[in-house]
């Protein structure tokens, strides 16, 4: 399996491969830039169709860490992990005892913390064998309520931009994905006055945004084409790509998931179209900051940080505006410019 050619890699200081026989770990753990900081990110679980498919993630996932924790002003470099199995059915003890020694053999360059498929008591567990965790139960625990805030934030900040306003009163929003974050934040948009349409792979979910939040639900691949302002991906990475762009009718998409481009390219086919796209690792940077209180954990201050990311985000769309940019392009480069600067 190639590592320095791989399209994802990009410069990555460190790419470690775990297994552990006896838990059945399959774990890829990839320190993207230490700059700024030791390298945070979390850790996702899932049943990838083979380890190329979980190197991409981890790779472009830890870049996107590097970047977010820069431009969230925080301490931290970027870094990522992803354990290769099901999390309905293949977790155990065992699996993230196995996790948190891998982890801990890093030394402190890599902390971790849940993301898809991991909880903070699975995060718990990872602990017993290592400090390097953050995101801890009686400590700033689970971020999720953070990113929704953030995000909901983001929608805000694309909302004034286009319309001078930004209020959500009436506003159409598909969301696709109603796990911890999504929910969280169709709760922010229902009480802001928008109209949601949602779509999900869980029944239960879907009943209960239905009944507490009057969302229409549609099917998941009806998600892409609804009449709506806004399009925010909140499930799985690269939404964004060939087949569903020509399908989107929302001239904004902002949304928490991370990766939602398929490829670069899908920035500027969105500009092209006038979609304004928020990108994805500074919309959803509310979790990280909320775990960069951890170690004197105070909520307030936490969510006055989170509350930043309105004008980081106008920041960039103007800059993008001005430049003739696609917002990526512009949050990279902002990005790229702090870690250079550090350097020096």
């Amino acid at each position: 399996m190639a590592i320095f050619s791989h399209p994802s890699f990009d410069q990555h200081e460190q790419v470690m491969f775990v297994h552990d026989q006896a838990s059945g770990l399959k774990a890829i753990i990839a320190v993207h830039d230490t700059t700024l900081g030791p390298a945070v990110g979390g850790c996702r679980m899932w049943p990838y169709a083979n380890e190329e498919e979980a190197l991409n993630d981890v790779l472009r996932l830890s870049r996107g860490m590097t970047y977010k924790n820069a431009l969230a002003g925080l301490e931290f470099g970027g870094g990522k992990s992803v354990i290769i199995g099901d999390p309905k059915s293949d977790k155990s003890e065992a699996l993230f005892r196995a996790f948190g020694r891998a982890v801990h053999s890093l030394g402190g360059r890599y902390y971790s913390a849940e993301d898809v498929g991991i909880t903070t008591g699975d995060i718990m567990i990872a602990h017993q064998e290592t400090p390097y965790m953050a995101g801890l139960e009686g400590k700033s625990g689970d971020p999720s309520p953070y990113t929704a805030l953030g995000t909901f934030l983001g929608i805000k900040a694309a909302i004034k931009h286009q319309r001078g306003s930004d209020s959500l009163e009436g506003v159409k929003v598909a969301v696709q994905g109603l796990g911890h974050v999504g929910y969280y934040l169709c709760e922010h948009l229902h009480k802001a006055g928008a109209k949601l349409v949602v779509c999900d792979l869980n029944p239960e979910q879907l009943d209960r945004a239905a009944t507490e939040l009057q969302a229409e639900i549609v099917d998941l691949d009806a998600i892409y084409h609804q009449d709506v302002d806004v399009y925010a991906p909140c499930a799985l990475g690269a939404t964004i790509n060939d087949h569903t762009i020509p399908q989107l009718k929302a001239t904004i998409v902002a949304g928490c998931a991370n990766n939602q481009l398929a490829e670069p390219r899908h920035g500027e086919a969105l500009r092209d179209l006038g979609i304004l796209y928020a990108p994805d690792y500074v919309i959803n940077a509310g979790g990280i900051i909320n775990v960069s209180f951890e170690r004197d954990y105070d909520a307030n201050a936490a969510e006055a940080k989170v509350r930043n990311i309105y004008d980081t985000l106008l920041q960039i769309f103007r800059q993008a505006d001005e430049s003739g940019k696609t917002t990526a392009v512009v949050a990279d480069e902002m990005a790229r410019a702090i870690i250079t600067a550090a350097h020096r």
